[in-house]
């Protein structure tokens, strides 16, 4: 028994032993080298700018298509024996061929339309990547401010068990002269006791907000805010409306794959057009009859026009008609969901710009009623409960404040992102 309570002791003691090393502290940051930090090295925006060069790289091949291609051919033939007629070889058992093949697209419409598709592509894929990079700055924004509030509350936190010190020392200092109770310094040190609790626990929120901050800017260490924040609203919904129609990525991107729906499909005409290519093909072998010389070239124009192909090209129409009403469809739900966060976002900036307020007025009248309280009690007009009561609502009203100042500030982001004028 003795020895697994040492062996708990001692497996305790190596947390504590650990948690006493001093935590280096983080880097500090601006907001807008976070946000800029974020747009250039997070693994999303790098997977966007990824998929840019993967639309350039499908261009390149679809206009292959389009072309002149060149390619060389040769055969080894091995026959039972030689050919011969009229006591004439006209080949040998063995022998050699080669050619080489130049294809030239003379009239190839559907190539051509798909390579205007493609380049149409490469667009989307850079709206596509605009709106990506908004998301990762909103969501840096959102870490910077969120690391910002957890330093208030680590700061409430702290000034209310040093509140609580103080009234645990004054009530130490009256139990010694003999004027106090033992009560009253047990209520006090039980106090100090759950503030220190409070600020363990503000202080790991801060550290989780910090390295959630270094993560989103691509950084392999926690960062920390060196700023306060200001941002600015729009002045009317109206105008919200109107900026987030004009301005957001997504709402670009949206548009930008319907007028590429319909291009595609306004260019199926392209499946019932003929192909004509040219083609040149320069041959050797390693034998010559009276039909076949042993060096030579030809030529061709090759014209296909395409009469039945069991109904892929109206499948395909079908397919493109559909694809375009997709995209229609998803550019109404963009807009519907845009208004409804420009909407949610202005009243939410108006109703925590009001909260923010009633919670400043009450952590000033609650630290006013300490005060007041503590005078109180050493002048013996009261007793330590109400004074415990006033810390703890002192308390409780910084950390209200602390969080409405964030609701404040995460409001504005949100209004801001919701009209596309952030980044």
């Amino acid at each position: 028994m003795i020895a697994r309570k040492a062996a708990a002791a001692l497996l305790l003691a190596i947390p504590l032993a650990a948690s006493a090393q001093p935590r280096p502290a983080p880097a500090r940051i601006t907001l807008d080298e976070a946000v800029r930090r974020a747009i250039s090295r997070n693994t999303s925006v790098e997977i966007a700018v990824a998929e840019i060069q993967r639309a350039h790289a499908l261009l390149r091949e679809v206009r292959s298509f389009a072309l002149p291609t060149i390619t060389g051919n040769g055969a080894a033939t091995l026959l039972d024996s030689a050919r011969i007629s009229n006591g004439t070889q006209i080949q040998p058992r063995g022998s050699l061929t080669g050619n080489v093949q130049l294809l030239v697209p003379l009239v190839v419409p559907q190539r051509w339309v798909n390579w205007s598709h493609a380049s149409e592509q490469i667009e989307i894929a850079s709206l596509s990547a605009d709106d990506v990079r908004r998301q990762i700055a909103v969501s840096a924004a959102r870490a910077y401010v969120t690391v910002l509030a957890q330093h208030r509350l680590v700061e409430a936190n702290q000034r209310a068990r040093d509140n609580a010190r103080d009234h645990l020392q004054y009530a130490r200092a009256r139990l010694d002269a003999g004027t106090g109770n033992r009560l009253d310094a047990v209520r006090s040190a039980q106090e100090v006791a759950s503030d220190d609790a409070q600020v363990a626990a503000a202080l790991v929120n801060l550290v989780r907000a910090q390295e959630a901050l270094g993560v989103l800017v691509g950084a392999d260490a926690p960062l920390d805010a060196t700023e306060e924040v200001q941002l600015s609203a729009a002045a009317s919904e109206t105008d919200a409306m109107r900026e987030a129609e004009a301005r957001r990525a997504d709402l670009r991107a949206a548009r930008g794959r319907i007028d590429a729906a319909d291009h595609v499909l306004r260019d199926s005409y392209a499946d019932y057009l003929p192909f004509l290519n040219a083609s040149v093909t320069p041959f050797a072998a390693t034998y010559s009859s009276l039909t076949t010389p042993g060096t030579g070239w030809q030529a061709q124009l090759v014209l296909t026009v395409p009469f039945f192909d069991g109904g892929l090209r109206y499948g395909a129409r079908e397919e493109r008609s559909a694809l375009l009403g997709e995209a229609r469809i998803a550019l109404e739900g963009a807009l519907r969901q845009a208004r409804s966060e420009v909407r949610t976002a202005f009243e939410e900036v108006q109703r925590d710009d009001l909260a923010l307020q009633a919670s400043r007025e009450a952590a000033r009248l609650a630290e006013e009623a300490l005060q007041m309280t503590t005078a109180a009690y050493k002048a013996g007009a009261t007793n330590d409960l109400d004074v415990l009561d006033a810390e703890r609502r002192f308390r409780d009203a910084q950390t209200a404040a602390a969080t409405a100042e964030d609701n404040s500030r995460q409001a504005r982001i949100d209004l801001l992102a919701a009209t596309g004028r952030f980044p």
